[in-house]
């Protein structure tokens, strides 16, 4: 499995971005800029070094796991690593090739150099400098054993706490974090010549060719720069620790602070933008009202970022609220798909309040969803079905406690959470625009975004619920052996496929505006979901 999760994360991310670049005008400024933005998303997701946070400390608690075997440590510093240098390599072979029957050839010769973003490039040898630094001090460090909490007599104070948890030798976690640096500096040259030697872009010119490869460039420096910060932080979380044997003090770890200042700068520094995509808005000005300059498609945007944030709601509320979430995995997919309908209902409430009129004609799209999004979402309810029927069927067989009604609730929670966003997009007055066929094409967004997101629940639901009723299914056909026993074998498997899949639906941009009715197709995309 460890073989083939890799092989399945690349296969997807490539046929993702391949999606992106390929689709209708694949290839021009508008399509490369998009797909930079997804590459950059991807690689950033792709970067948290959250598990490996607490690497080398050892708990004073016997019940919490310490994370100090090799068998622990090296995967969760290489997902991360490796991840985020594959997905921007990916990034760079997913490009279309030629596609002119003459094929155009640049006669320079490309370095590194000619392309890097200087600033940003000293900036990111600075972290790395500082990050070698950190993890070559903190291996001069000794460990400490963990000593439970008390405490004991002091002639001055009365009685002094101590306890605590403790650590490796700082040697021994160098020895990881110093190798996956070293890992991470390489992988990143090596990237960049990959960017600096890629094939241009025929719908490009050269100027703007050699600005795309600038702009992959400054999102790749961005995120090793965030890795190379988080791995000092944790050599500064190891080297923060007091020796629980003196006294139980506070700690402060210096590193994850500038880790966050770091991460911070990251975000501000923006890369450059095509000259194509950056006059756009000026050319179409010019000639005459856009869809995109008007306040509604702004407004629909916007709201795609807003729906994506939305989906972390759940997380926000097990992080505020203990316990909130502790019951069936299956609602807390529920919350992520309710909160996301609920911005999408507000959205088109924002909408008529702001730009609605009665006196506006009202249109609605000849093709609200397109044919293969609306497959997808009779795919994922048929998928949910075959999982719910199959898991009843077998705790029914076997006497075990049914766990499917939670999921079977959730969805229909959900489905009808879809009406709001649904009936809104129905029932909102028209838009005053000049633009043809833009109030029917804002609706088909909406339509849009409501069956992606049902799609994405019913798929993601559906592998909850294999990797909740699956362990205790193999549990009990291991006393109660049954032919079918090894088809539960795959269930994790299987399951986790199915949310992964669940998250790559839920991520699919608005590629264009639906047809409306009486006007021709309007190119729009969404950049965020």
């Amino acid at each position: 499995m460890a073989v083939v999760w890799p092989f399945l994360l690349a296969a997807g991310s490539y046929l993702l971005l391949r999606w992106v670049i390929w689709g209708p005008g694949g290839g021009s400024a508008a399509t490369a800029s998009q797909h930079a933005f997804w590459v950059g998303i991807m690689g950033w997701l792709a970067s948290s070094l959250q598990p490996a946070g607490n690497a080398g400390i050892l708990y004073a608690s016997p019940d919490s796991q310490p994370l100090i075997s090799t068998a622990a440590i090296v995967p969760a510093l290489a997902w991360p690593i490796l991840g985020s240098l594959a997905v921007h390599a990916i990034g760079q072979v997913s490009y279309p090739g030629p596609r002119l029957p003459r094929r155009q050839a640049d006669l320079e010769v490309r370095r590194v150099r000619d392309f890097l973003p200087r600033p940003l490039a000293w900036t990111v040898l600075a972290v790395f400098a500082g990050a070698a630094l950190q993890i070559g001090w903190m291996a001069t460090l000794p460990g400490y054993e963990p000593v439970p909490y008390g405490s004991r007599p002091d002639p001055a104070a009365g009685f002094v706490p101590y306890g605590g948890d403790g650590r490796v030798p700082g040697i021994k976690l160098a020895s990881y974090l110093g190798p996956a640096l070293l890992v991470l500096a390489v992988g990143t040259w090596l990237v960049l010549v990959l960017i600096t030697g890629r094939r241009r872009l025929e719908a490009l010119d050269s100027v703007e060719n050699n600005i795309l490869r600038t702009i992959a460039m400054n999102r790749l420096l961005r995120t090793v720069a965030t890795i190379a910060s988080g791995l000092a932080a944790i050599a500064g979380n190891h080297a923060a620790r007091p020796d629980p044997s003196f006294v139980a003090g506070g700690w402060v770890n210096a590193a994850g602070a500038v880790n966050l200042a770091v991460l911070l700068a990251m975000w501000w520094w923006a890369p450059p933008k095509l000259p194509a995509v950056q006059a756009d808005g000026d050319v179409r000005g010019r000639r005459g009202p856009s869809a995109a300059s008007h306040p509604a498609t702004r407004l629909s945007v916007s709201l795609g970022a807003a729906s994506g944030l939305a989906a972390f709601v759940p997380a926000l509320a097990a992080a505020f609220i203990p316990g909130a979430l502790a019951g069936h995995p299956a609602l807390v997919v529920a919350l992520a798909a309710a909160c996301v309908l609920l911005v999408t209902a507000a959205g088109e409430l924002l909408i008529q309040r702001n730009y609605g009129t009665s006196e506006a004609p009202r249109g609605w799209p000849r093709q609200p969803v397109s044919p293969a999004m609306l497959t997808t979402g009779i795919a994922a309810l048929a998928i949910l079905a075959a999982a719910v029927i199959v898991t009843s069927s077998v705790q029914a067989d076997l006497g075990i406690l049914p766990s499917w009604s939670p999921t079977l609730w959730a969805c229909a929670a959900v489905a009808l959470v879809a009406v709001l966003p649904a009936g809104a997009a129905k029932a909102r007055k028209g838009i005053p625009t000049a633009v043809a066929g833009l109030d029917a094409a804002l609706r088909a967004i909406t339509v849009h975004r409501v069956v992606r997101t049902l799609a994405a629940c019913f798929t993601a639901q559906a592998g909850v619920l294999l990797l909740a009723a699956g362990p205790e299914i193999r549990r009990t056909l291991e006393l109660e052996p049954a032919p079918w026993a090894w088809a539960w074998e795959a269930a994790p498997f299987t399951g986790a496929l199915l949310c992964a899949a669940g998250i790559v639906i839920a991520v699919i941009p608005v590629r264009s505006f639906a047809r409306s009715t009486g006007s021709a197709r309007t190119p729009a995309k969404e950049p965020a979901t």
